[in-house]
């Protein structure tokens, strides 16, 4: 614990009066608010800098909960693989930098754009001209504010800038097979995403979700056999919290599989 006058920008900290569950990272203060973003779950929040303490432990590592993932083993005798391409726009730099590592690990092609959610409807079309790809990431930070209807996208801080950027990538692409769209972050309004057009989004129970879940999602996509169905519940349970914290529908993967190598 610390004395809350010597809070500063970049402190890592929990919230007393959520028994100290999440770790934050301190963006911005004003006065005596402290403006937060997850360190591992992609949400927002705001919070008294009396109700904060400087966090007391070790960050958990991205290798931690990698780990758990179950890896996609490809024959490599007699077959060569074309993973589907991936284009990934996230409005936090660090989350994007950590999901771009998550691809070249799994050595898969992925392109990564820095944009603020609210501007991601007005860049996505020219994005996708310019990388083509077979599955774009729209992702970044959200919030659903429990004291408003749940059914509002006003009731969310970033939802309906995620809305207007599937109904602008579906403009550009209808099919759901030519392109994959995965969408939202914590708390998201998983109904409206998945009304817009996209094939998956967060978050069906809103709850948050993990700063890596959009790219392992969007990696068991591009792993995925173009002639075969997706196995929709595994993909989902190889993120942080399952089911609850993302959903999406039955479609075909993208990676062709040629022969010989």
């Amino acid at each position: 614990m610390g004395d809350y006058m010597n809070f500063k920008i970049g402190d890592y900290v929990t919230r007393k009066s959520y028994d100290n569950d999440l770790v934050f990272k301190i963006r911005d203060i004003d006065k005596d608010i402290a403006y937060l973003v997850g360190v591992n779950i992609r949400l927002c929040a705001d919070s008294k800098v009396e109700d904060l303490n400087i966090l007391n432990g070790e960050l958990e590592r991205d290798e931690d909960f990698v780990e758990k993932i179950p890896i996609i083993e490809l024959e490599r005798d007699d077959y060569f693989y074309l993973p589907g391409k991936i284009l990934h726009i996230d409005g936090d730099s660090e989350y994007l930098e950590r999901c771009l590592n998550y691809y070249k690990k799994v050595n898969i092609w992925a392109v990564g754009m820095l944009e603020k959610e609210s501007n991601i409807p007005y860049k996505i079309k020219d994005l996708l001209e310019e990388y083509k790809p077979d599955i774009v990431v729209i992702t970044g930070h959200d919030a659903y504010y429990r004291k408003n209807s749940m059914k509002d996208l006003n009731s969310y801080k970033n939802s309906s800038f995620y809305a207007n950027a599937i109904k602008e990538a579906r403009n550009y692409e209808k099919s759901h097979q030519k392109l994959i769209i995965v969408a939202g972050g914590c708390q998201s309004n998983y109904e409206e995403l998945i009304k817009a057009g996209a094939n998956f989004a967060s978050s069906p129970k809103r709850v948050n979700i993990h700063a890596l879940d959009p790219a392992i999602v969007a990696s068991k996509l591009s792993l995925a056999d173009i002639t075969e169905d997706i196995d929709l519940k595994g993909i989902l349970e190889s993120t942080k919290y399952g089911k609850d914290g993302m959903g999406g529908v039955k479609t075909k993967g993208t990676m062709y599989i040629g022969y010989p190598r």
